[in-house]
């Protein structure tokens, strides 16, 4: 049977992003209720372990014993990761895990100029319309996931201000080598700064797991009052290597689904329009502040 698979969380759990097949939680004494709530949150049971600061491996071990084939999260535990981490015990030790987000900005690094050469060289004017319609030139836009720097032309040249980020540092070197500013930003880590006048995110929202999506939303709530993005409609999620050759996450969502994560995070849809792109059919979708 496949090994268990450790989520290492700080005891202050706060907005970390918790997949939504975990089988139980585990705390120490001292992270009993902030592992309360995060059970509760998860509906599944806590079990409280103090023994679990005075010697986490051989408690870990146990834990992934039980729960072979499955996920748990322990709260409060170091073995020397920065947290939160993904874990399986091997033969060696305690291995960290790359995350699903990880696997796929991998992708990118590794096929950045491969991708620039597969997506259409025209930019989403249906976002940015939609963009348009709220603020108007001069506004300044946090745009997340800028790639190529595809969009970020267009919305300069309607008179917004752009501020161009990524998470791969293979698009922050091919924006810069165009002669653009451009921050290492990871929209799941990074604090987004500001204040904006509006994020901006194409195709991008579709690579975070939805309790991911869900802290990436509180945070740009509180960067600016406008928001615009991109992301597939469908059910469930799915790997893919195509175009790439490399295996990326995507998350798929249906409508109202999608609507009420926007609401449960403070963004009040102001518009919302279907597209059909190479992959299927797109939401692009304006939110403001609620």
């Amino acid at each position: 049977m496949c090994p268990a698979r450790i989520l290492l969380l700080p005891g202050d759990v706060g907005e970390a992003a918790v997949g939504d097949r975990v089988a139980q939680v585990y705390a120490g004494t001292f992270e009993a209720a902030a592992g309360s709530r995060l059970a509760e949150r998860l509906g599944v049971r806590l079990t409280v372990v103090p023994e679990l600061t005075q010697r986490p491996d051989e408690e870990l071990q146990s834990i992934a014993d039980l729960h072979r084939g499955e996920t748990v999260v322990v709260l409060g535990v170091d073995l020397g990761f920065k947290l939160p981490a993904t874990v399986e015990h091997t033969g060696d030790g305690w291995t960290r895990l790359p995350s699903d987000n990880e696997v796929t900005l991998s992708a990118y690094e590794q096929a950045a100029a491969k991708f620039r050469d597969s997506i259409p060289t025209e930019p989403n004017n249906t976002l940015i319309d939609l963009l348009a319609e709220r603020v108007g030139p001069g506004a300044r836009v946090l745009e997340i996931g800028s790639g190529t720097g595809r969009d970020a032309l267009e919305l300069e040249r309607r008179g917004f201000v752009v501020r161009r980020t990524d998470a791969t540092k293979a698009f922050i070197e091919m924006m810069r080598a165009d002669g653009y500013a451009a921050d290492r930003l990871n929209a799941l880590t990074d604090d987004f700064g500001g204040p904006y006048d509006a994020v901006f995110a194409d195709a991008v929202f579709l690579h975070f797991e939805r309790t991911g999506l869900a802290q990436v939303l509180r945070k740009a709530a509180r960067s600016a009052p406008v928001l615009a993005f991109s992301t597939r409609e469908g059910k469930g999620e799915e790997w893919s290597d195509r175009h790439l050759d490399l295996p990326r996450y995507f998350v798929l969502w249906q409508e109202d689904a999608l609507r009420e994560l926007l609401a449960s995070t403070g963004w009040a849809v102001q518009g919302l329009q279907r597209g059909e792109g190479k992959l299927g059919m797109w939401f692009n979708v304006l939110a403001t502040r609620g």
